[in-house]
């Protein structure tokens, strides 16, 4: 009689958390002729024991350390974005262009709260977009992507890759926003195109509470960025399903007329009524927005954003490499005027160079 192995691994169904889940299989299969059947997954932690209903259990092993039969959990499964704003974090986070993925994990363990990978701005699409939702996984950091368009196909791509949250932009009216929802859902709620058994997002079929849990656990964002969309941004803000409105302040200057002044006083004034719009909603969506060089991140915590994205991956690296070069020149010509007697520089400062 063929033995038969129980293998059980309870660990949260939601397939849109930043952690990748081990060990799929709950339910007990004959090893010698038996596939699979579907899976059943609960909460109670990441990992449990692997048991044999009848013989001992092989332990797996790496090239150099044992992996034991006994594997117990190393911490809790993160919150979602949305569990972590409904209990009152202000979040903060970083906008992803370039699409790299060394850069993306270098975002997650600096301790953003979540990346957005940016396909409306940035050179990359879906399959580019996969990589770095990888490295975010790997650091436990949320990830949400920005769609180039507001589309049923763009977001039905982006969602199958199994994001915390997605993004649509240009949003200008609640029926905008309303089909930006319709996106998002399953029918008979929605439009979106149905592959949950094989995709990313329900762990490739695996996550078998998938469907009764991804309404509650994605977080849906729509954009507001041009003057007409700010005038109905409180409609835009109570439409069902909408969880978060991003401010849009480069574009909403342009709309206005203010392309290069995206500090001006109409185009703040108009911001702040937005704003106040926005959170005056009741019941309705979370404020967010990323800060610009007049309006820091801390001045839009102060002014109640919920969801503040203070940087941009490319930005970030600009900078640092213009004040690199710019430090190097003015070193050398300093130093020329020395004629390097003492060789400029000890081997302390050199460290402290390569070190910042």
């Amino acid at each position: 009689m063929a033995a038969t192995t129980a293998f059980t691994c309870p660990i949260t169904s939601s397939s849109l958390s930043p952690l990748r889940k081990k060990f799929p299989y709950s339910h007990s299969f004959n090893t010698s002729t038996q596939i699979p059947p579907p899976i059943s997954l609960s909460s109670s932690s990441i990992f449990k024991t692997l048991k044999s209903s009848s013989l001992p259990v092989t332990h797996l092993r790496s090239s150099t350390t044992p992996i034991t039969s006994d594997l117990s959990p190393t911490s809790a499964a993160p919150q979602s974005l949305k569990s972590r704003l409904k209990n009152g974090e202000t979040l903060y986070g970083l906008f992803l262009l370039s699409f790299s993925p060394t850069l993306a994990e270098i975002a997650g363990l600096a301790g953003y709260d979540f990346v957005i990978v940016d396909m409306e701005h940035g050179h990359g699409g879906v399959a580019d977009a996969l990589p770095c939702l990888h490295a975010l996984a790997a650091t436990r950091t949320a990830a949400i992507l920005r769609l180039p368009e507001s589309s049923p196909t763009w977001a039905k791509k982006a969602l199958d890759l199994g994001p915390q949250g997605i993004m649509f932009p240009m949003i200008d009216s609640p029926k905008m926003a309303r089909k930006a929802i319709s996106y998002c859902r399953f029918p008979p709620n929605g439009v979106r195109g149905s592959a949950h058994t094989i995709v990313r997002a329900s762990d490739y079929g695996i996550d078998a509470g998938y469907l009764s849990n991804y309404e509650d656990e994605l977080l849906i964002m729509c954009q507001v960025e041009c003057e007409d969309g700010v005038k109905k941004i409180d409609e835009i803000a109570a439409v069902d399903g909408v969880d978060c409105v991003q401010m849009g302040p480069l574009d909403l200057s342009a709309s206005m007329g203010y392309l290069w002044d995206p500090g001006n006083k109409k185009v703040r004034a108009v911001m702040r009524a937005a704003e106040k719009a926005v959170l005056g909603t009741k019941g309705g969506a979370y404020l967010s927005g990323f800060a610009m060089p007049h309006d820091s991140p801390e001045d839009l915590r102060l002014r109640g954003y919920h969801m503040v994205s203070g940087a941009v991956d490319v930005a970030l690296f600009r900078s640092a490499a213009v004040e690199d070069v710019k430090k190097f020149k003015m070193s050398s010509t300093e130093g020329s005027d020395d004629e390097a007697g003492e060789g400029g520089k000890d081997g302390d400062a050199d460290e402290k160079y390569w070190s910042e």
